[in-house]
Protein backbone atom coordinates (compact mmCIF):
# COMPACT_ATOMS: atom_id res chain seq x y z
CA UNK A 1 0.00 0.00 0.00
CA UNK A 2 1.42 3.27 -0.58
CA UNK A 3 1.73 6.04 2.46
CA UNK A 4 -0.82 7.96 0.47
CA UNK A 5 -4.05 6.78 -1.33
CA UNK A 6 -7.00 9.02 -2.98
CA UNK A 7 -10.13 8.02 -2.41
CA UNK A 8 -13.29 9.07 -4.19
CA UNK A 9 -16.50 9.42 -2.00
CA UNK A 10 -19.57 12.17 -2.41
CA UNK A 11 -19.70 15.18 0.19
CA UNK A 12 -22.32 14.63 2.58
CA UNK A 13 -23.78 18.28 2.16
CA UNK A 14 -24.23 18.44 -1.53
CA UNK A 15 -23.42 15.22 -2.99
CA UNK A 16 -20.42 16.37 -5.13
CA UNK A 17 -18.14 13.54 -5.99
CA UNK A 18 -14.52 14.59 -4.17
CA UNK A 19 -11.42 13.13 -3.81
CA UNK A 20 -9.57 13.17 -0.65
CA UNK A 21 -5.77 12.29 -0.24
CA UNK A 22 -5.53 9.48 2.61
CA UNK A 23 -2.60 9.67 4.83
CA UNK A 24 -1.89 5.45 5.23
CA UNK A 25 0.32 5.77 8.39
CA UNK A 26 -2.15 5.50 11.03
CA UNK A 27 -4.55 2.52 11.52
CA UNK A 28 -7.21 4.44 12.56
CA UNK A 29 -7.98 8.56 11.84
CA UNK A 30 -10.92 10.78 12.24
CA UNK A 31 -10.39 13.98 11.62
CA UNK A 32 -12.59 17.32 10.21
CA UNK A 33 -12.29 18.17 6.50
CA UNK A 34 -13.83 21.35 4.46
CA UNK A 35 -15.50 19.78 1.42
CA UNK A 36 -13.57 20.96 -1.74
CA UNK A 37 -16.73 22.18 -3.48
CA UNK A 38 -19.21 23.59 -0.78
CA UNK A 39 -16.74 23.95 2.19
CA UNK A 40 -18.86 22.55 4.78
CA UNK A 41 -17.15 20.73 7.42
CA UNK A 42 -17.11 16.98 7.01
CA UNK A 43 -15.97 14.46 9.56
CA UNK A 44 -13.64 11.92 8.12
CA UNK A 45 -13.61 8.30 9.55
CA UNK A 46 -10.52 6.30 7.95
CA UNK A 47 -9.45 2.45 9.07
CA UNK A 48 -6.57 1.23 7.11
CA UNK A 49 -6.61 -2.61 7.21
CA UNK A 50 -3.18 -5.13 7.07
CA UNK A 51 -4.72 -6.05 3.73
CA UNK A 52 -7.02 -5.42 1.17
CA UNK A 53 -8.18 -1.14 0.56
CA UNK A 54 -8.55 1.39 3.28
CA UNK A 55 -12.33 2.07 4.63
CA UNK A 56 -13.56 5.51 4.29
CA UNK A 57 -16.61 6.81 6.02
CA UNK A 58 -17.55 10.81 5.58
CA UNK A 59 -20.68 12.55 7.73
CA UNK A 60 -21.80 15.61 8.49
CA UNK A 61 -20.06 17.51 10.89
CA UNK A 62 -22.32 19.50 13.34
CA UNK A 63 -25.43 18.66 11.95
Amino acid sequence: MNPVEYLDTHCPWCAEMISLEIECIEPEQEYIEDCPVCCAPMLVSVRIPCAGPPWLQVEREGG
